[in-house]
């Protein structure tokens, strides 16, 4: 479902309340071209599974993001004409941090034209390794926002 609308749309530079919610700190400075990007997450209650645990699914989200992060900084992608996607994520789950905050380490491996491979490993304050994950984003034509009122169009991206 695909709007003309862009009322809910982000700009670049605007908070995502997901990032917000699990406290991402993308903060780590980098020069452009840099093909690598660390983010960090405290662990925290907003970010547990009903285990009281580090959920899956924050793990991921750090994930997506530094990798996200890296492909941005390895390329000249432009957020005004183009979209990154994700389009491929594997995670895997190793352990349980021993710390306050988990930091997520991504690296590119191969930088395509279109699709941009990135290797990532999730860590605590003490280098325990709590995942690792290979991820893959795609450069796309810049997508319009989804809601709910509008259905997609011919031609309209699939991503």
């Amino acid at each position: 479902m695909v709007s003309d609308d862009d009322t809910n749309a982000r700009r670049p530079g605007d908070p995502i309340p997901l990032h917000e919610l699990l406290e991402l700190d993308l903060s780590a400075p980098a020069p452009p071209g840099l093909r690598t990007a660390e983010v960090s997450m405290p662990v925290r209650p907003n970010a547990f599974g009903f285990t009281a645990n580090l959920h899956g699914g924050a793990v991921a989200t750090l994930v997506d993001v530094a990798c996200a992060l890296a492909a941005a900084r390895a390329t000249d992608f432009d957020p005004m004409t183009e979209s990154l996607v994700t389009a491929d994520m594997h995670v895997r789950y190793l352990g349980r941090p021993r710390t306050d905050t988990v930091v997520a380490r991504s690296e590119v491996v191969k930088l395509g034209s279109q699709l941009i491979v990135v290797e990532c490993k999730v860590v605590d304050g003490n280098d325990h390794v709590i995942a690792t994950a290979d991820f893959s984003m795609m450069r796309v034509e810049l997508r319009r926002p989804l809601s709910a009122e509008v259905q997609g169009r011919p031609g309209d991206p699939e991503l």
